[in-house]
C-alpha cells in the first residue's frame, strides 16, 4: 500500500492527476521540452500544469535554471512516490491481464554498469518472469537502433538522447577510494594533498567524449585540488576495472556510489577524502527508440529495473 502524506492528498482532486502525470514524465525526463514531446503537449502547457501543481501542493517541485530544470528535495520525494506507486499498478495490471508474460529482449548496457549493478540483480528477475529471455550485449559506444536488434539501452550519460526516448533510472555520485592498506600507506585520511605521491587510476570513456582524466578532473577542480593531482597514472576503459585495481593496491580510483557502495560497506575499499557527492549531470538512463507501444515484457523490465534503483536508493539514505 502506498501511503502519501496527508498534507499533500487533502490538496489534490480530479484535475490535479493530469497535472501529476506531466510532473512525473517532466522529472523522468528533467527536460520541459521533452516532456512536451511524449505528452504531445508544448513546453509552456508543460510549464503551466507543473506551476499549478506546484500551486496545490504549495511546495516548489523544480529549480529553473537557464537551460535546464533540477528536482528540489520535496519534487524528487513525490517524483519517488509516483514512481513507486505507478510501478506497482503496471505490475498489477500486467499480471491480471496477461499473466504469463514472454519473449526475448536484446539489451545493450554499459560494462561496468553490467557488472557491476545489473547481473548480480538478474536471478531476481528470471524469477519473477521465467518465460522472458535476456540477450546482454555490453560496450562504450551508444548503440545505433537502426542497424542492430537491440530493444533498450542502459547509458552512464548526460541525458541528451536525441530522437530517442530516454528515463533517467538512478542518480550518481562520485568519491576517490582505495584499499585501507593503501589509504594507510600513503596517509591519506583526510590528507588529499598527499594525492601528489600516489597512482590515480582512470576510466579514459566515463562517458561520450570524456577525456581521460575527465572524472578526476570534475572532482579536482571542485575541490581546488588540480594542482595535487600526480602525473603518474594508470588508465583503463571501464570503472570496474579501475576499482578491480584499486582493491589490489594498485593506485586510487574515481568510485561510483551505485557499483562501489557494497564493497565500501564490507570494507574492501575505503573513502579518504570524505563521502559520495554529485559532481555534473551523469546519470544511469534507459533509452530506446520511440514506440506507440511499448511491449509488455520490455515494460516489465523497465519497470523491474526502476524497482532495483528505487530500493537501492533506499538502502543507502543514512540511517
Amino acid at each position: 500500500m502506498l501511503n502519501l502524506p496527508p498534507r499533500i492528498s487533502s490538496r489534490l482532486n480530479s484535475s490535479q492527476f493530469a497535472n501529476l502525470h506531466t510532473f512525473l514524465v517532466a522529472a523522468r525526463h528533467l527536460s520541459f521540452a521533452r516532456a512536451a514531446q511524449e505528452l504531445c503537449l508544448t513546453a509552456s502547457a508543460v510549464s503551466h500544469r507543473i506551476s499549478r501543481l506546484e500551486t496545490a501542493l504549495n511546495m516548489k517541485l523544480f529549480q529553473r535554471l537557464t537551460r535546464q530544470v533540477s528536482l528540489t528535495d520535496e519534487g524528487e520525494r513525490i517524483f519517488e512516490i509516483l514512481q513507486s506507486a505507478m510501478g506497482e499498478l503496471s505490475e498489477a495490471l500486467e499480471r491480471s491481464s496477461q499473466p504469463e508474460i514472454a519473449g526475448a529482449i536484446a539489451l545493450y548496457a554499459r560494462p561496468s554498469v553490467a557488472q557491476c549493478w545489473l547481473v548480480p540483480r538478474l536471478a531476481d528477475f528470471i524469477e519473477r518472469y521465467p518465460l522472458v529471455s535476456l540477450d546482454l550485449r555490453v560496450g562504450n559506444d551508444n548503440v545505433d537502433f537502426r542497424t542492430r536488434k537491440i530493444d533498450l539501452a542502459l547509458y552512464y550519460a548526460n541525458g541528451e538522447f536525441p530522437g530517442l526516448t530516454s528515463q533517467r533510472l538512478m542518480r550518481e555520485c562520485m568519491a576517490p577510494v582505495c584499499s585501507p592498506e593503501y589509504a594507510q600507506r600513503h596517509r591519506l585520511h583526510e590528507n588529499p594533498q598527499n594525492l601528489s605521491n600516489c597512482t590515480t587510476l582512470h576510466d579514459s570513456l566515463a562517458w561520450d567524449h570524456a577525456a581521460y582524466d575527465a572524472e578526476w578532473s570534475l572532482w579536482a577542480e571542485q575541490h581546488n585540488l588540480l594542482a595535487a593531482l600526480p602525473k603518474r597514472t594508470l588508465t583503463f576503459d571501464r570503472s570496474d576495472l579501475c576499482v578491480t585495481a584499486a582493491m589490489s593496491h594498485a593506485g586510487i580510483a574515481i568510485g561510483r556510489q551505485q557499483l562501489v557502495q557494497k564493497r565500501v560497506d564490507r570494507g574492501e575499499l575505503v573513502l579518504p577524502f570524505g563521502g559520495f557527492r554529485q559532481y555534473g549531470h551523469y546519470d544511469y538512463y534507459l533509452v530506446h527508440p520511440p514506440l506507440n507501444v511499448v511491449p509488455k515484457r520490455l515494460q516489465v523490465f523497465m519497470n523491474w529495473l526502476h524497482m532495483c534503483a528505487q530500493e537501492q536508493t533506499i538502502e543507502q539514505r543514512p540511517n
